[in-house]
């Protein structure tokens, strides 16, 4: 690969590089490069691996790329800590602020939409949730499970329920809680207002041809798969109803270990949640015209055009 060096007498002012994309496009080794051309820590934005017990299945840094460079963000909470996206808002904002007295360039790298959308453009302020219709909501999905719950969002809400992560349950039950407790669809309150941020931003997408993108999450899957995926979702077994591990890859071998499925059926669902997760990331992503999209082989071209933008 070519190599474009930045001058860095033309960065203007602090900038924060997002580098997003569906999961299994390449986005870590990406990282690792830019963050060494740009002399800047890696930030990352993926809401599962912030968990220090997910490694294999979440595809966190191995131990010799977190070594390469700095990471935030990985491995840093424990799966039965509760952490959201709003939290996830202020301690980004509270790190940039550090970082940025030390180089005026940060990197930001990840797929997780909600996390990616916080530190950019600032989560809503959504009331709080009566409690009553937590009961209520609650006792739904305890009657009659999460496809319950997802029904009413749909009726209540159609315009969220084509958005929302349909497979993460507490996001689907916040949703209706949200609904029911201000009679009016979740989506309504959702401004999309940008806060203002004291840095600019500059979006940088990875994407592939469709079927080039599937076949290497598969080729990933059984990758993960030979490096122990069994044996850690075994070993996380005991907590297996925690919101944490409500996540791909995890949640389809549980139904193996409670004999709901046999383990093949078990990986081809991992291998067939994580191409429709990739689906939804790229939808969510589309909608953002800021984003300029590459290749991830196109080194080149990005930092030429992160450089111009830097330039004006």
């Amino acid at each position: 690969m070519g190599f474009l060096l930045l001058s860095f007498a033309i960065v203007k002012r602090n900038t924060l590089i997002v580098l997003l994309g569906p999961t299994g496009v390449g986005k870590t080794d990406l990282s690792i490069w830019l963050s060494k051309t740009y002399n800047c820590p890696i930030i990352s934005s993926d809401s599962r691996q912030i968990f220090s017990e997910l490694k294999i299945g979440v595809a966190a840094p191995s131990a010799e790329q977190l070594l390469q460079v700095p990471h935030y963000f990985i491995g840093t909470k424990h799966i039965t800590e509760p952490y959201s996206a709003g939290q996830y808002e202020l301690d980004v904002l509270d790190l940039l602020d550090k970082l940025f007295s030390k180089n005026s360039m940060q990197l930001l790298v990840g797929g997780s939409m909600l996390y990616i959308d916080a530190v950019c453009n600032g989560l809503d302020n959504i009331p709080p949730v009566k409690p009553e219709v937590r009961e209520k909501v609650h006792k739904l999905y305890e009657e009659f499970g999460l496809e319950a719950v997802r029904q009413k969002l749909k009726e209540l809400d159609p315009a969220h329920y084509e958005k929302v992560d349909l497979q993460n349950k507490q996001r689907v039950i916040h949703a209706l809680e949200v609904c029911l407790t201000v009679g009016k669809p979740y989506s309504k309150l959702l401004s999309k207002q940008k806060k203002k941020r004291p840095f600019d931003i500059i979006k940088i997408g990875l994407n592939l041809p469709r079927p080039e993108l599937y076949e290497r999450i598969n080729k990933r899957v059984d990758i993960m798969m030979d490096e122990g995926l069994l044996e850690e979702v075994t070993g996380l077994y005991p907590y297996k109803n925690l919101n944490s591990l409500n996540t791909v890859g995890y949640k389809e071998i549980f139904d193996y270990l409670d004999k709901k499925t046999d383990l093949e059926t078990a990986v081809a669902l991992i291998k067939q949640n994580s191409r429709r997760y990739a689906k939804r990331q790229l939808t969510w992503f589309n909608a953002d015209a800021e984003i300029r999209w590459f290749a991830p082989n196109e080194q080149d071209e990005i930092i030429s055009t992160i450089n111009r933008q830097l330039a004006q």
